[in-house]
């Protein structure tokens, strides 16, 4: 952690809804003012598209059929945390860029689903920025949670993200119904292992609750509206919280315990801006003044 170079980190699985969380960030950052450096978790995946299919090939034909991106194997999560530890240190480290499809592939000059080269962060930031599935991650090698002033946890209940994941996937790429449970299944020893844990790390979580039936999310039509949600909202630590000046903002919110807020679906987007502007805030205060 570091008052002259914070770093933000927002973690949840694939399906989870971070991307959106990411552009409430964005709108934070533009209307205060506050110069990012940006890590997209992606980048820092051990293997390329195609390495990625040739691997799990190989790995399942040993007999091992949950080899994942969730996992540390396929990812480089030392190189993760030394560039957290660096940024923390100095304001600078190491990223690149995942390529996702074809738009990406023409503004970065590669094929979609490989990796740009290594780079340098942005410098002259105020904060780092990362979104992506191990930004709190912790294991016997490794400790990424360590270093981030400000942990954020994007978490649906499981049913809801498997919902999420279902539709995404098979709009934006094609997968069958079928494809996508499969990757699900393959999934879930690493989902347990190495997601799920970071949920105790972080310092708060926003978890987006349906309240119509999703009993089986393998035939769910839509994804639950948000109007047909409400969102718990999870403080590690609730001093310095001024959850009465919360509960008077957020119409129809109330307290569920001494730590946690739960709100309606709807009023996500202003919850964020309410809860975490404030704290974004105090970091960037406190490193100018130690600049």
């Amino acid at each position: 952690m570091s008052v002259k170079h914070p770093i933000i980190s927002v973690t949840g699985s694939s399906g989870a809804g971070t991307t959106s969380v990411k552009r409430t960030f964005d709108q934070i950052f533009r209307r205060e003012g506050v110069k990012t450096a940006s890590i997209e978790g992606d980048a820092f995946h051990r293997y390329d598209r195609a390495d990625m299919r040739r691997v799990m090939a190989e790995k399942g034909a040993a007999g091992d059929h949950n080899f994942s991106h969730f996992g540390e194997e396929a990812n480089l999560l030392a190189e993760l945390e030394e560039s957290f530890r660096s940024y923390a240190a100095t304001g600078t480290g190491k990223t690149r860029t995942y390529i996702h499809d074809a738009d990406e592939a023409e503004k970065y000059g590669s094929a979609p689903g490989t990796f740009t080269a290594w780079r340098d962060l942005e410098p002259g930031s105020d904060l780092l920025f990362y979104e992506g599935l191990h930004g709190a991650v912790v294991t016997d090698k490794v400790n990424v949670a360590q270093h981030a002033d400000l942990k954020i946890g994007v978490v649906p209940v499981i049913n809801l993200e498997w919902i999420q994941k279902l539709h995404r996937d098979k709009a934006t790429r094609g997968y069958s119904t079928e494809a996508v449970t499969d990757t699900i299944l393959r999934r879930m020893p690493d989902y347990v292992n190495y997601i799920v844990p970071q949920f105790t790390q972080t310092d708060v979580n926003f978890q987006r609750v349906p309240t119509v039936d999703t009993s089986n999310p393998f035939i769910a039509r839509s994804i639950p509206t948000p109007d047909e949600s409400i969102v718990v909202i999870r403080f590690k630590s609730p001093r310095g919280i001024d959850f009465p000046y919360l509960l008077s903002m957020i119409h129809d919110s109330f307290m569920s315990r001494a730590n946690s807020i739960v709100i309606p679906g709807g009023k996500l987007d202003i919850a964020m801006q309410l809860i975490l502007t404030p704290l974004i805030m105090q970091m960037v205060d406190r490193r100018r003044r130690a600049m």
